[in-house]
């Protein structure tokens, strides 16, 4: 059986589209950023995300069900209800399909709202690549982010990275 980058097995087809559809909303999405680097429960997830907490918890059930969240040791919470914190397991790494492109974009958008202009680190640039080099570009980004992903400063700012490339339409018009 093959591996991906990170040691997982690689999925069925099958498990392939239901990881898709479970991962298919931005609000999911945004759950499993909260989640990466501390344990939420529902409740705080649905007061970070202005969610009702029915609507949470169905949100929690579907990712946890696909293996995207993972239930952590219940605890008490400040009124002594017994809680279940919740961390992402980091599947949804490579779990992603083309199709998901733009529940990430929106995704991206939902999270830059409100942030300030001078919050945000921005690069845009043109580049003209053969596939091959098109291809090693992208290897080296994902390798460069996987590696940051996999050794987190303690004490260090939560950072999300965002990183998109595309053909750019309009320069190809001016080619035909």
């Amino acid at each position: 059986m093959s591996q991906d980058e990170f040691g997982a097995p690689e999925p069925t087809d099958e498990e392939r589209m239901q990881r898709a559809r479970a991962l298919a909303s931005p609000l999911r999405m945004r759950i499993l950023r909260l989640c990466l680097h501390e344990p939420r429960t529902n409740k705080e997830l649905a007061d970070l995300l202005g969610v009702n907490p029915g609507s949470m918890l169905h949100h929690v059930r579907a990712l946890t069900e696909h293996g995207f969240l993972a239930a952590e040791e219940p605890r008490r919470g400040a009124r002594g209800a017994r809680e279940v914190p919740y961390r992402a397991t980091g599947l949804s790494w490579h779990s992603g399909t083309a199709e998901m492109m733009p529940v990430l974009v929106e995704t991206f958008l939902q999270e830059i709202e409100g942030v300030p202009p001078e919050d945000l680190a921005l690069i845009r640039m043109g580049l003209k690549l053969t596939k091959h080099r098109q291809d090693e570009l992208y290897q080296r980004m994902r390798e460069l982010i996987v590696q940051y992903s996999l050794t987190p400063d303690a004490e260090g700012e939560f950072t999300s990275v965002f990183v998109a490339a595309h053909p750019d339409r309009q320069q190809l018009k001016g080619d035909a």
